[in-house]
Formats: structure tokens, sequence, C-alpha cells
């Protein structure tokens, strides 16, 4: 009776002392085999292991993608303005054997070397890279953790500055300069718009002097364009054009009726005096009124052709010096009539 007892006893320590040497690996995990207290190279899988009882010791090391918030860290740029910084830092074990012998918490050392670069990283940069170029300070925060951090076997896959915290005063020193930025973008690109209307209103300028019936034809638009308004009334203006067209029309029918007036009477000044005597005023005189004409008509004629030659820009026709009749001064009944002929269209 006390044999089987003792024997189901050692059978009991047998078993419990069996299974307490099989371990399990989980798939996150690798575990580092201590025999004797020395570590052994192999690195044992996920999965079920087995350590030889009394002699081995297991440890296990997670290889998943820490997460690690570092702490705010207050420092002053190179600018000389005070911030505060706090980033976060994703980070990994890479050789499970290095992380468990080289150091002794490799998650305490990272999180330290991690705080004191974001303080280094703050001195050497501006506030102007803190806030706008933090691709480049993620990069070189990166490389900073990751130097010391690759002899304990961590492999730093991330660095991000969360957020930076800015005084007050330096808040509204910053709104400010924004606020006179954006007012001098706005004046530029009101000047520039206002430059851009002038040089294309002096092109059409340009154009409408040359073609004048484009202005008419703007004229019209801008008359279709008020005229869709109901509640407008119009008043149409008579272009200046078309009494420019009138006063041209009315010049060439004045021009056309002086030249068919005058060519008689510069006929009859160039034709040769007859041999019965008189001066050349005394004949055209006559002929006039042979003709059924007046004598009063006589210094309209003699006056219409200088008007006629210096409107026509030609040199008017003198007589002859050969006849001594054509420069004596005219005759006494002749210079009367016309004086009373000058007298009636005074009066009349």
């Amino acid at each position: 009776m006390v044999t089987s007892i003792l024997s189901v006893a050692l059978t009991v320590l047998l078993l419990w002392t069996a299974f307490s040497f099989v371990r399990v690996v989980n798939q996150v995990e690798r575990g580092i085999v201590f025999r004797f207290g020395r570590a052994q190279r192999k690195v044992r899988e996920p999965g079920l292991t087995f350590l030889i009882p009394f002699a081995d010791r297991m440890k296990k090391i997670n290889v998943q993608i820490v997460t690690m918030p570092v702490p705010t860290q207050e420092g002053i740029t190179r600018d000389n303005v005070s911030v505060r910084v706090d980033a976060v830092v994703y980070f990994r074990v890479q050789d499970p054997l290095r992380a468990a012998i080289e150091v002794q918490d490799y998650l305490f050392a990272v999180e330290q070397v991690a705080q004191t670069s974001l303080r280094s990283i703050i001195g050497k940069s501006e506030l102007d890279d803190l806030l706008s170029n933090r691709e480049e300070l993620h990069r070189g925060l990166a490389l900073m953790i990751d130097s010391p951090a690759l002899g304990w076997g961590i492999h730093i896959d991330r660095v991000e500055i969360k957020d930076v915290q800015l005084p007050e005063s330096m808040k509204r020193s910053m709104s400010r300069q924004a606020e006179a930025e954006r007012e001098r973008r706005a004046r530029v690109i009101t000047a520039d718009g206002e430059f851009q209307a002038a040089q294309k209103l002096a092109d059409a300028s340009a154009i409408m002097s040359e073609t004048p019936a484009a202005l008419q034809l703007r004229l019209l638009q801008t008359v279709v364009e008020v005229a869709a308004e109901k509640t407008t009334t119009l008043i149409m203006p008579l272009p200046v054009e078309l009494l420019r067209f009138f006063d041209r029309m009315g010049r060439d029918v004045v021009r056309a009726d002086e030249s068919a007036t005058a060519a008689p009477s510069r006929e009859e000044a160039t034709r040769e005096v007859p041999a019965g005597g008189g001066s050349d005023r005394e004949v055209s005189a006559r002929e006039v009124t042979a003709r059924g004409g007046s004598a009063h008509e006589m210094p309209a004629r003699e006056e219409s052709a200088p008007l006629e030659s210096a409107e026509r820009e030609e040199p008017a026709q003198l007589p002859p010096l050969d006849d001594v009749r054509a420069v004596m001064p005219p005759s006494p009944p002749l210079a009367a009539s016309t004086e009373a002929a000058s007298q009636g269209t005074v009066s009349s």
C-alpha cells in the first residue's frame, strides 16, 4: 500500500517536471535559452520547444513594432524661440539575442535616446523648419536614434514630431505676419489685374483708332447690353462719324458746283480780247449780259476763281505781260458799275 502511494507520487512528480520544461513560443515572440547562465546562439522559433530540466531557462522577446510616445521636450531653437515639442517613435527588435544580452531594458533605453535626440534636433533647427520642413527633421531624428540602437539589435522604423507648442506672443506675431503676407498678395494681384486691363485697353484703343468702324460696333454692342434691361430708358446719341460722313458729302458737292461754275469763267478769262477794244472785265460783262445774266454776277465769279484756286492749291492764271490792255486799269464806267453792284449786294 505504501509502495503504491509512493509510486503514484513519483509518477505525478515526473509528469509535472516534464511538462514544466515544455514551453510554447507565440508567433510574435522569439525565445532565448540560457543554459547554466550561458545564452544559446540558436533562437527558438514560434511553436513547441523543450528545455532541459534544471539546466535551461528561456526568455521571450517580442518582435512586434513598438509604438513609443516621447514626452514633451522643451528647448530653444537656433533662432532663439522657446518651443515645446513631443514626438512618437516606431521601432522593433531585429536581433532578439542582442536585445536580451546587450541592454538591460531596451524599451527604457530607446525612450531615453529618443528624448535626448529630440532636444538636440530642436537646438539645431529653426522655427520655420519645425513648422514646415518636418520631413527632413524626421529623417535626421530617426538617424540619431538608430545609430546607438543598432548595437542593441533594435531597428528604428520611423520617428514623427506630433506637435510644436509656441508661446502666445509668438503666435500673435506669426498671425500678424500671415495677415500682412495675405494683404501683400492681394495688393499684388490687384495691381497685376489693373496692369493687364490697362494693357488690353491700350491695344483695343489702338485697333479702334485704326478702324473707326470698330468703335461703332462696340457702341452698338453696348446699346444691346443696356437695352436688355427693360426698366431703363436709353437715349441714343447721334454718332460723330455720321456727321463727318455728311460733312464730307457736302464738301464734295460744293466743290463739284464750284468747279462747274468756275470752268466757263476761266475760259472767258483766258479768251482773247476782241478788236473793238475794251478791257477783259468789259468783255466778260458783255458776254454775261448777252447770255442773260447781270453785271452783278461778275464780282462773285471773279472772287470765286481765286478761292477755287486756293482750295485746289493751283496757281492763279495771270494774263500775259505782252498784252498791254490786260494790265491797264478798268474804265470808269465799269468801275462805277462794279461799285454799284457791290453796294447792292451789301444792302441786300
